[in-house]
């Protein structure tokens, strides 16, 4: 659910979308304030006349205490110019060439489309979502590079690469409250400019200021909105919500369905992540309100990449009780698990083992070993009601068989009143409670009725 969703002129008493999604996003919001995010987009999303709708969204985040870096693309007004002169950019191996036709095209276009941002941003119309917004934007040299040179016997001309990112400036300016904006040019020592790409200068400046994430505004194919369906497949298909910065260029040489841009920023993204960058975004940014949605809701709205896996599993801390005392408490009330107090958890914290996700517990399981009976029990098994189906419950219970396994345990048994089925596709079988160690017997709540399924590891 979504503000989208909400009809202010007649809201649900009972249930109110917009405070729902309010809420949900308070937790992203205060985790972001301070932090540092580099947001790069094409020209085609400033030539889009939707593209103020995309401001808005980046001076939300502005005035929600984000220090932006942005940095922009010109390709489609660097193509105009070029078309205009007779003339077009040319590619060899997937890399542009700068002439100096090409260099002079890339210099106007550049221009152009840092003012048109500078004057989105400047906008302060009553009744419109900039209302009393001021923003101030810096642009300027921070890019040093180097040229491209002759590769496998191409001259590149005036194609350049990041050499240097002036982290010690860009920091000054987002010290001060301002918005960075980066055009796709770098500069040499020598007073030489150079055509850069975006993805690299994003990249480049991410790393240089220890971004906490860089971001990627993707286009779809072609810039075509038709191909909307095709593009949820790529996403869902070949990227998927989650990507490791390691499987990238095995994922790049095994499809063809991925456009060259995008395989830029999943490049450009591994980097980042290999330097230090734990959260790169890959948005499509034609999807009405995406960057909202993928910074502000618990599962977003594109394809993350992390050097490490998105979703931590782990032994529970004392820190952890509140969040699983939430998650298992619908259970409890339910009847489905055995009602635990917080401080019985606080004293069996060291048997618990959790997923988190965005500070978020998603699901959890307990472990209590029997070891001269060479038995322990599985208990209080839960997965969040957003993300089950996904197969977190079995790789918490893969987890679980095998910290028993490394303790000696022969065999797990449960005690459920309502999920058997579960527990059985998963091989339990049914037992009895006599087969049960003699101490856990004893304890038996013959009220509950509970059945017994006993796993052999």
């Amino acid at each position: 659910m979504t503000p989208s969703d909400f009809d202010p002129k007649h809201p649900d008493p009972a249930h109110d979308p917009f405070v729902d999604w309010v809420r949900q996003a308070t937790p992203y919001i205060h985790a972001h304030r301070g932090r540092t995010f580099v947001i790069v987009f094409g020209g085609e999303a400033v030539a889009d006349p939707r593209f103020p709708d995309l401001v808005h969204d980046i001076a939300l985040l502005h005035g929600l205490g984000i220090r932006l870096v942005l940095v922009h693309g010109a390709r489609p007004q660097i193509e105009a110019r070029l078309a205009g002169r007779g003339a077009q950019l040319r590619y060899v191996n997937g890399l542009r060439i700068t002439d100096q036709t090409a260099l002079a095209c890339v210099k106007e276009a550049a221009g152009v489309v840092r003012v048109e941002i500078e004057a989105l941003l400047s906008l302060g119309l009553a009744n419109s979502p900039m209302a009393g917004v001021r923003i101030p934007v810096v642009s300027g040299n921070f890019v040093t590079a180097r040229p491209l040179g002759v590769i496998d016997g191409v001259d590149y001309a005036h194609t350049g690469a990041v050499r240097r990112i002036d982290r010690q400036t860009l920091r000054a300016v987002l010290d001060q409250g301002a918005v960075a904006l980066m055009p796709p040019l770098g500069y040499s020592p020598t007073g030489e400019v150079f055509n850069l790409s975006s993805a690299d200068v994003a990249r480049g400046a991410a790393v240089a200021l220890g971004a906490d994430k860089l971001i990627f505004l993707t286009e779809d194919p072609a810039g075509d909105a038709s191909l909307e369906g095709e593009m949820r497949d790529l996403s869902q298909d070949v990227l998927g919500p989650n990507l490791l910065a390691r499987d990238i260029d095995a994922l790049l040489a095994a499809s063809s369905e991925i456009p060259e841009d995008v395989a830029q920023c999943l490049r450009a993204g591994a980097e980042a992540c290999r330097n230090g960058i734990r959260r790169v975004h890959l948005v499509r940014r034609r999807r009405g309100g995406a960057l909202l949605r993928e910074l502000l809701t618990p599962d977003g709205s594109g394809t993350l990449i992390s050097a490490e896996p998105y979703e931590e599993l782990r032994p529970a801390r004392i820190d952890d009780v509140t969040g699983i005392l939430e998650l298992l408490r619908p259970l409890e009330e339910r009847g489905v698990l055995v009602r635990r107090s917080r401080e019985r958890l606080e004293t069996e914290i060291d048997r618990f083992f959790l997923t988190e996700r965005d500070g978020l517990i998603t699901a959890c399981a307990a472990l209590y070993p029997y070891p001269t009976a060479g038995m322990a029990e599985l208990a209080c098994v839960a997965v969040h009601p957003d993300y089950r189906a996904s197969g977190r419950g079995d790789r918490l219970l893969a987890h679980m068989e095998n910290i028993a396994r490394a303790g000696g345990i022969a065999s797990l048994f449960v005690l459920t009143t309502q999920t058997a089925h579960w527990f059985r596709e998963r091989g339990f079988e049914p037992g009895s409670l006599g087969a049960l160690p003699m101490e856990r017997q004893a304890l038996y709540n013959f009220q509950r009725s509970s059945q017994v399924y006993i796993k052999t590891l």
